[in-house]
């Protein structure tokens, strides 16, 4: 008999986490999603059934995940916390990539008593990054620090910003606004977005700068670093101008007044204005890199461990390499999941602890270079 998945969210990576899943015979796949021009995209793409659903109306959610045997969450990060809330209310299991900016540990009790188990963040980073570092940890007697630098970038690059958006933009720009928090020695740090930016070279790219973001998220409370940091990486520059729009008020979220007395949110009117600038078109080639680098004590000496990821638009099937490193992640943990073989038990469960489990990571890490996905460990 087919697990019923249902996939909420049929936009980049929910669309690319559908497709993949539709294609195990074991699995009665349906996508979810109010843009009927999305579900046709990926129902045209890969045989699967879809309706269209308002995922904003939390009955119809409910409705919806308590039919399944297996929920897949990819809507908007802006009310991903109520939607996970209200799927946990059924009991259905989930594994979410909605990455909304609630603790997600706050739902822990209720997933609990519901009996749904829940792999929230699970992602490329946040989600591999710190799978990643999980496994590092394992390979010293003391893990003293450690850095995530991830970032998504266009092939080619076109002035003004050299950057293209696989999200919303609001959703990038929500990155630049809210405070890094980051360990040092042990002790919580919190800096602006966009400070401390630094160069650096990643092979077959050139020249990065990368600069802080607030995305280690549960990593600070379930890996052993006293330091740790996740910085975000773009083409040089690009800090700087997001710095200027965000000093001069364009990530404003309270109305201004125009010099001819309309009212304007500065927000809505600065995304609307980078969405086409920041658009990624079919055909487009773009990129994802990261770096995961670890240090610590092994024998009483000092050892440096590093792992560098980079993957490139798909140039047959034309999938984003941000929609495939994102994506990935959640559909082999679904696969394990599934299968009885993921290890968790009825809560949330922050995803880079499955790094702790060599079989389970080592399955993630094949599974992605199945697809091409590179990864290239230094010590």
């Amino acid at each position: 008999m087919a697990t019923k998945v249902a996939v909420l969210g049929g936009g980049l990576v929910g669309g690319f986490i559908a497709r993949e899943l539709s294609k195990y015979d074991d699995i009665e796949l349906t996508l979810y999603d109010r843009d009927e021009s999305v579900l046709a995209f990926s129902a045209g793409r890969s045989a699967m059934a879809t309706q269209p659903a308002d995922l904003r109306d939390m009955a119809r959610v409910r409705e919806v995940a308590g039919a399944a045997d297996l929920v897949m969450g990819a809507v908007p990060g802006s009310f991903g916390y109520a939607v996970l809330e209200n799927v946990i209310a059924t009991g259905t299991d989930c594994i979410d990539i909605s990455f909304f900016p609630e603790e997600a540990s706050g739902l822990h009790d209720a997933a609990t008593k519901s009996g749904s188990r829940v792999v929230v963040d699970c992602g490329v980073m946040p989600g591999l990054g710190g799978m990643l570092a999980a496994r590092f940890s394992r390979q010293f007697d003391e893990p003293q620090s450690m850095r995530i630098l991830v970032g998504g970038l266009p092939e080619e690059r076109s002035w003004p910003f050299e950057y293209k958006a696989p999200f919303s933009p609001s959703d990038v720009i929500e990155e630049y606004v809210r405070p890094a928090r980051y360990l040092v020695d042990g002790k919580l740090v919190t800096m602006p977005a966009l400070s401390e930016v630094e160069p650096l070279d990643f092979p077959g790219i050139g020249t990065l700068e990368a600069f802080n973001t607030d995305g280690l998220r549960s990593i600070m409370d379930t890996l052993p670093y006293p330091s740790m940091i996740e910085k975000t990486m773009r083409y040089p520059g690009h800090a700087e101008k997001m710095r200027m729009l965000r000093e001069l008020g364009f990530f404003g979220e309270q109305p201004v007044q125009t010099v001819r007395g309309n009212s304007v949110v500065p927000l809505e009117l600065t995304s609307r204005l980078l969405f086409d600038n920041w658009k990624l078109e079919p055909g487009m080639r773009e990129l994802t890199v990261m770096r995961v680098e670890a240090t610590g004590l092994k024998d009483g000496r000092e050892l440096s461990l590093r792992c560098d990821l980079l993957d490139h638009t798909d140039p047959d099937s034309g999938d984003f390499s941000m929609a495939r490193t994102t994506g990935l992640p959640a559909v082999l943990c679904a696969r394990m999941l599934l299968a009885g073989k993921l290890g968790v038990e009825p809560g949330v469960t922050a995803p880079e602890t499955i790094g702790f489990d060599e079989t389970r990571l080592n399955y993630i890490i094949r599974g992605m270079q199945h697809y091409g996905v590179q990864f290239d460990f230094n010590a």
